[in-house]
């Protein structure tokens, strides 16, 4: 069994939950960082927990959610090893992880559905890394 880590913000909170009942229902170990409630709370607070799980192969992905995805992944992408991908639509979820090798996905709760939310983590975990062109590219991110 996989695990999975997760957390967002105050705009995150319903699609975090349809999300964690995916997986859970789906037989993955999940650690859910948060937050549980609908009061202001600043992204990096959770965003950086769910980046030093992956960072630290404690979770082999993470998920994040905030209103547009801008800050939780700006946030994860400050750590050596993580390649956190905003993804919007289905067909970025499945490049993200085919030709980026991305290890998070990050999800803009203000412009996509809960249901949305689920097919793209469930894309995401379902995809493998093509390797091949896109590993020289994968292996050139880190500074």
């Amino acid at each position: 069994m996989q695990t999975i880590s997760i957390g967002c913000d105050h705009a995150g909170v319903a699609h975090r939950e349809a999300i964690i009942q995916y997986l859970e229902k789906n037989n993955y170990i999940v650690i859910d960082h948060g937050t549980k409630s609908l009061d202001s709370v600043d992204y990096p607070d959770y965003a950086h927990p769910v980046a030093i799980d992956v960072e630290t192969e404690k979770s082999m992905f993470g998920i994040l959610i905030c209103g547009s995805a801008n800050g939780v992944n700006m946030t994860a992408n400050k750590h050596q090893g993580i390649r956190a991908a905003l993804c919007w639509k289905d067909e970025i979820a499945a490049l993200a992880r085919q030709h980026n090798d991305a290890n998070i996905i990050s999800l803009p709760a203000r412009y996509i559905t809960e249901e949305e939310g689920v097919l793209f983590v469930k894309t995401f975990l379902n995809t493998s890394f093509e390797g091949g062109r896109h590993a020289n590219r994968v292996n050139k991110i880190n500074c």
